[in-house]
């Protein structure tokens, strides 16, 4: 129907959406007959938009702004780069610990064999791509740093012995880079916190820890490199009578949802220089087999299989145990006949219908009875072969 005014309208609108949005529109002036016709022209932006200095998403019906950590981590999905890309403004390469490249070098000669005769320290950032125009990136300095948490205060690792959800009996706090970190909780986990249980294979006396090493060490990996290091909150590492928790703060993103932990699923790292150099450094996989390597350690020193718990932004895997004990099982009021029949299954591995009523001298229906209450308070679980073939094993 074309517009009156248009010449001062053609220089209101530019200035009307750049006040509010930011942006500079193209704005054009058409003559159709005896009208004019404004056409304006709004080009894709490769950033976020602002609506008065301010941020907003939609979801459903409404609008949200964004605050805070949200925002910060929205704008940060939105340019394409991950937090650990960015360059530390305040850090220079006096901020490096060299030993720990040092350290670095010894762990990469496998995959990257040429590391070893490098001898320029920037030189081997700048090949791991932690330098971006001669400056550090924030990678460089969790990674290598000499004191990262002087850059990031949270950036640490905390343990801690419970005895209940609120009565904690010590603590340790770990600093220093994060492979410093990796190192230092470990030897304190295993000198101070947990049991080894000792073992002579012949002759030969093995030291055999109450939790696989292995599967705390890539716990330990995976918790400092999926960390939203954004938050505030510091990786911990929490040790009670009958399990041990391992938590950081940071969702998992959208592509793996928690129960496909522990089945083959993509590799998606929160930082993707911390898994990249780790990796580099033999430290993990990139195919996603982290949960997996821990199941299977679990698995192999005949312990429960661990749990992948998130919630509230918080990520949880915890280690359980022998959750069977005899003390335990009488802790779950059941009778001296299925005690017996779960220290049957954790000695030969499972157990069938007719084992029971041998072992017990009792009924069939007895036996039916018996390990149904088992299977329903999930102390046993069905093997889903029916007749002749079916057996009860652990759940």
């Amino acid at each position: 129907i074309g517009v009156k005014k248009s010449k001062k309208l053609l220089e209101d609108i530019p200035n009307k959406i750049r006040n509010k949005l930011g942006i500079i529109p193209s704005v054009k002036i058409e003559k159709v007959g005896d009208k004019d016709i404004i056409h304006i022209f709004i080009n894709p932006s490769s950033v976020s938009i602002s609506h008065n200095g301010k941020y907003y998403i939609r979801s459903g019906s409404n609008n949200f702004e964004l605050k805070g950590e949200e925002l910060t981590n929205f704008l940060l999905e939105k340019s394409g780069k991950t937090w650990d890309e960015f360059v530390e403004e305040k850090a220079g390469f006096n901020d490096i610990n060299i030993k720990t490249i040092d350290e670095f070098k010894k762990y990469a000669i496998d995959r990257i064999p040429s590391i070893v005769a490098e001898k320029d320290y920037q030189t081997i950032l700048e090949k791991l791509n932690l330098q971006e125009d001669k400056k550090l990136k924030k990678a460089a300095i969790l990674l290598f740093g000499e004191n990262p948490q002087r850059f990031y205060p949270a950036a640490y690792l905390k343990i801690g012995k419970f005895l209940t959800e609120t009565d904690i009996q010590s603590s340790d706090i770990v600093e220093g880079n994060l492979f410093e970190q990796i190192t230092n909780a470990l030897e304190i986990l295993r000198t101070k916190y947990l049991i080894s249980i000792i073992k002579f294979e012949g002759i030969h006396r093995r030291e055999i820890l109450e939790y696989p090493y292995e599967a705390l060490r890539e716990a330990i990996i995976n918790a400092l490199i999926h960390r939203n290091y954004i938050g505030t909150s510091s990786v911990q590492i929490r040790v009670y009578s009958d399990r041990l928790v391992i938590m950081n703060e940071g969702k998992l993103p959208p592509e793996v949802p928690v129960e496909k932990l522990k089945t083959e699923h993509l590799s998606k790292p929160r930082n993707t220089l911390l898994a990249d150099v780790f990796y580099k450094a033999g430290f993990i996989e990139s195919w996603g087999r982290g949960t997996i390597k821990i199941m299977e350690k679990c698995q192999e020193q005949g312990l429960p299989e661990p749990d992948f718990e998130e919630e509230y932004g918080v990520m949880k895997v915890v280690f359980y145990k022998d959750k069977f004990t005899e003390e335990n099982l009488k802790k779950l009021g059941i009778s001296e006949r299925q005690i017996k029949a779960v220290i049957y299954v954790k000695e030969k591995g499972k157990i069938t219908n007719k084992e029971y009523q041998e072992i017990n001298n009792c009924s069939r229906n007895t036996a039916s009875n018996d390990l149904r209450r088992l299977v329903e308070n999930h102390i046993l679980k069905e093997s889903g072969v029916k007749g002749a073939g079916s057996y009860y094993d652990i759940a």
